[in-house]
């Protein structure tokens, strides 16, 4: 369950209620450089409890940032791709990238 700030009028804290668990901006991370991605892939590179990977796309999902599509049907398999939304935060992904390069 994503927290709340109780911060409606703040867009730092709406966003951050929207990305601000652990592991969600390393599965954003992922879709970003991989592309979609089945959860099997995601649970491989990040090493999340998968309770807690589970959790974490459900979330994003139902916040339209990611969304499950069928890539097989004989036996029916699931990848995960960024919306339309999620492709947004690519900026945001970039620039804590960026910083992250410059200043650890």
């Amino acid at each position: 369950m994503a927290r709340s700030y109780s911060q409606k009028h703040c867009p730092v804290a709406r966003t951050l209620e929207l990305i601000g668990e652990r592991w969600t901006v390393l599965i954003l991370r992922d879709l970003f450089l991989h592309g979609p991605r089945r959860y099997q892939d995601l649970q491989e590179s990040l090493a999340a409890a998968p309770n807690t990977l589970s959790a974490r796309l459900k979330d994003m999902e139902a916040n339209g940032l990611v969304e499950r599509k069928l890539y097989s049907e004989h036996p029916p398999r699931l990848e995960y791709h960024l919306t339309d939304k999620g492709k947004t935060l690519g900026p945001i992904m970039r620039a804590l990238r960026d910083w992250g390069q410059r200043n650890t």
